[in-house]
C-alpha cells in the first residue's frame, strides 16, 4: 500500500507544485480541512495505449470510382 499523508488546504496553496510532483511519483496525499479529509491528490492510472485501427487504404481501392461530382451521383442514385 502507498504512504498516505495528510496535509491542510494552506499547506497545498503553499506547496501545490511540490506536492503535484510528489503525487505524480505515485505518493497519496490527503487534503484536510479543519482536521478533516475533504480531498485526495493522487496519481492517474496508466494510460492504456489507444487500439490501433486496421489500415483500410486496400480496402477502400476495391470501392468503385466514380467520374464527375459525386454529390449529383448520390442524387441521382436516390
Amino acid at each position: 500500500m502507498r504512504h498516505v499523508r495528510k496535509i491542510s488546504i494552506t499547506e497545498l496553496h503553499i506547496r501545490t507544485s511540490e506536492l503535484v510532483r510528489e503525487a505524480s511519483s505515485g505518493a497519496v496525499i490527503v487534503i484536510e480541512k479543519r482536521g478533516e479529509a475533504v480531498a485526495e491528490l493522487r496519481p492517474l492510472p496508466a494510460a492504456r495505449p489507444k487500439p490501433k485501427l486496421p489500415d483500410m487504404s486496400r480496402f477502400r481501392k476495391t470501392f468503385p470510382r466514380v467520374r464527375g461530382d459525386s454529390g449529383k451521383f448520390l442524387e441521382e442514385d436516390r
